[in-house]
């Protein structure tokens, strides 16, 4: 189980959870083909373990993931935090459009209770900021739902200190998901504005994808589906110089007698105290590494180390395709 000193307060809500969540997008086939059988067994075990929020999302396999979550939890809801984001739609020629106008997120919200088969969610993030819908008009709709009692907590993806200084006028925002690992820091500059609104660092891709466990070592490892061929990162002239990169955190690990990812995940656990990482686990294999990272103890000095290896300007490559690059709040 999880021992008090790896839980964190979720906002200002005073609901603690432990500094690992488990996230569930990759087991919607985003990085190739998955059992939904597995599946069931990794949220099971991560839940026997203490992980208590599953992050999902209404894109994720269109609904498919939530309606893998609701099996999962059948007769365990009163222990799970769920976490769930709307505002992606189906977009011709495009991997997805925007829509956060206030009659979308009711309808989306009510699509999502169904798929997760509970009345109430406990956490509800906007998927991406909608540029043709004030951000103020979105939360104002969100708002009303923690009313009505069908949401907990709100929270937003990716989005500026700016649009979350407007969103947290409208009503307290709980947590704010960005992609934050070794090789995303660029959240790390707004520490100073999270301890003042008070509101979780929720830490999406915390192994970048995968890559920071070093055992993706060639491109061909990747299926032809796999959502990863389009990030710049893992494009062929990037990709070498990432994966050396890599095999300088590995031979670190080796000295921890831990692997990769967990000297990886040890590292952001002790970067900031409202850091509550998302760790993607679609296999077992991988849920048991990640948890293994609970037990790493860095020093200080190491973590001098690692933190100047992945320095920002030193990984290769954008984080995103341009389409979803320009997507980012400014």
């Amino acid at each position: 189980m999880i021992a008090n000193k790896h839980l964190r307060v979720l906002g200002s809500t005073g609901v603690k959870t432990p500094v690992m969540s488990l996230g569930c997008f990759s087991m919607s086939n985003a990085y190739g083909q998955r059992d939904d059988n597995e599946s069931l067994r990794v949220i099971h075990k991560a839940l026997d373990e203490g992980i208590n929020m599953l992050d999902t999302a209404d894109y994720y396999g269109w609904g498919h993931n939530e309606e893998l979550i609701a099996k999962a939890i059948a007769g365990r809801r009163n222990n799970v935090l769920l976490s769930t984001k709307f505002g992606y739609v189906p977009k011709d020629n495009l991997p997805f459009g925007l829509d956060s106008r206030p009659e979308h997120v009711k309808r989306a919200c009510e699509e999502s209770l169904k798929r997760l088969g509970t009345d109430c969610i406990d956490l509800l993030f906007q998927h991406r900021l909608d540029p043709q819908v004030p951000i103020e008009e979105t939360v104002g709709s969100m708002a009303e739902l923690v009313s009505e009692g069908k949401v907990r907590f709100l929270g937003l993806c990716e989005v500026s200190e700016k649009t979350l200084r407007r969103a947290h006028g409208v009503h307290p925002i709980t947590a704010m998901q960005v992609e934050y690992s070794l090789w995303t820091r660029e959240v790390e500059e707004q520490r100073m504005l999270f301890d003042v609104l008070g509101v979780s660092v929720m830490a999406f891709s915390p192994l970048a994808r995968g890559m920071l466990t070093g055992q993706l070592r060639s491109l061909e490892q990747l299926e032809a589906s796999d959502v990863r061929r389009y990030s710049p990162r893992f494009y062929p002239e990037n990709f070498p110089k990432n994966l050396a990169l890599v095999d300088q955190l590995g031979e670190i690990a080796k000295g921890f007698n831990c692997s990769s990812a967990q000297l990886a995940l040890a590292w952001l656990f002790r970067q900031n105290p409202r850091v509550i990482t998302i760790c993607g686990s679609d296999t077992l294999p991988f849920l048991e590494d990640n948890l293994g990272a609970l037990a790493v103890e860095l020093d200080d000095a190491t973590n001098l180390v690692i933190s100047e290896l992945f320095q920002p300007g030193k990984v290769h490559g954008d984080r995103y395709h341009p389409l979803l690059q320009q997507m980012l709040d400014k």
